[in-house]
């Protein structure tokens, strides 16, 4: 999807961020700042200022947009009504909140690997399948 000016289809947070954040998801837009983005970098002082940020004013930036990201997680489970006084569904919500937070990493082999978030929705969905699974094997 990125090729045609849409956002990269992964699971970069950044993304994801940058969109609850600016409320702006058309690919005109994302392809019209990824061109200018790559025609900035080839201009020597936009790099220098850019690489002269500090590292706590990023940190900074990073917790607002992580921030947005979670929030935004939350913002769906509310509005998709998820009872959060179910113990299933509690532990699979803080289950995945550990391993996307924790930045948990699972290496397959040398080119593949899970982290952070893609890990998270992984066991996640393994994690409901096997408590549905349960449930069933334990109401017969």
């Amino acid at each position: 999807s990125a090729m045609i000016g849409g956002p990269a289809n992964t699971t970069y947070g950044e993304n994801t961020g940058v969109v609850a954040m600016t409320k702006v998801g058309s690919v005109y837009v994302t392809g019209l700042a990824a061109v200018f983005a790559i025609l900035l970098g080839f201009i020597s002082p936009i790099n220098e200022f850019i690489a002269s940020i500090p590292a706590p004013v990023m940190g900074g930036i990073s917790m607002v947009l992580f921030g947005l990201i979670a929030v935004n997680g939350l913002r769906v489970l509310v509005k998709h009504k998820v009872d959060i006084s179910n113990m299933r569904n509690l532990v699979i919500i803080a289950t995945m909140m550990v391993f996307g937070l924790g930045q948990a990493e699972i290496i397959i082999n040398d080119a593949v690997s899970l982290t952070g978030m893609a890990f998270a929705a992984v066991v996640g969905i393994l994690l409901n399948q096997f408590l549905s699974v349960l449930a069933k094997v334990f109401k017969s």
